[in-house]
């Protein structure tokens, strides 16, 4: 049974959540609001067979990752993400870890934007690893104490 999302307005959730939830038993429903995000209404079994299956998913992709050599699971991942041919070797066998280890992380969390957040981070290392230049500025050594390190806003 394919699931396909409906999209329905809040005002039509608040005018006839019944039939909505109908709705919602055939498929995930997109409430647009005018005032915010969407959200989406999904049945708790799909959630969960979702989340579980992402889980097993992310637990056999580290069980294959670690059966392979490092080259071989670098080369696994740099043909799925290119930019990462950019890296430096040890970078990319740190980036390989990075990865694994963060969709299992996010897996078990059932909170994906930990991944998103690691892919974002090696992209721009690449990035920066395409100007010199750059490259070298960053790598050098501070000359100077720049005083302490402020605590990160909300601490």
């Amino acid at each position: 049974m394919v699931r396909v999302t409906t999209e329905v307005q809040w005002s039509e959730l608040q005018r006839d959540p019944k039939g909505v939830a109908a709705l919602a038993d055939r498929g995930d429903v997109r409430v647009r609001r005018r005032d915010g995000v969407p959200l989406l209404l999904v049945r708790e079994d799909s959630a969960t067979s979702s989340a579980e299956g992402a889980l097993t998913a992310a637990r056999a992709l580290r069980n294959a990752l670690v059966h392979l050599s490092v080259e071989e699971a670098v080369d696994a991942l740099t043909e799925e993400f290119p930019w990462a041919d950019l890296l430096p070797e040890a970078d990319r066998r740190r980036f390989t870890t990075d990865f694994v280890r963060a969709v299992q992380a996010s897996a078990e969390l059932g909170r994906w934007v930990v991944l998103a957040q690691v892919l974002v981070e090696w992209k721009a290392t690449a990035a920066i690893h395409t100007d010199p230049a750059l490259v070298d500025e960053l790598a050098r050594p501070l000359d100077a104490d720049f005083g302490p390190v402020p605590a990160p806003d909300g601490s």
